[in-house]
């Protein structure tokens, strides 16, 4: 039997970081986020140095994982497998 459940702030950034580089409608629709969610996450993987704000053209930014949000990412898959909880949702 599953137990459907939602995802964890610590699957949410794992979902973000999985796509290495990307603008804010892209992190937004693969992560399944509102934007209001999409604001507060950026905010945080910014100050904890886990994503690097990248200006791609005029006023096109995108947001690209650092080699920080990448050793996170490795980790946080390492836990979701201990877990079984890899590709749930």
């Amino acid at each position: 039997m599953r137990i459907e459940r939602r995802r964890s702030s610590i699957e949410v950034i794992a979902d973000m970081l999985r796509l290495g580089e990307a603008g804010k409608t892209e992190i937004m629709y693969s992560a399944n986020m509102s934007y209001f969610q999409l604001q507060k996450y950026l905010k945080f993987l910014l100050q904890q140095g886990l994503i690097d704000k990248v200006t791609v053209g005029n006023p096109v930014v995108t947001y690209r994982v650092t080699k920080k949000g990448l050793r996170l990412l490795r980790n946080i898959d390492s836990i979701l497998e201990v877990l079984d909880l890899r590709g749930e949702g």
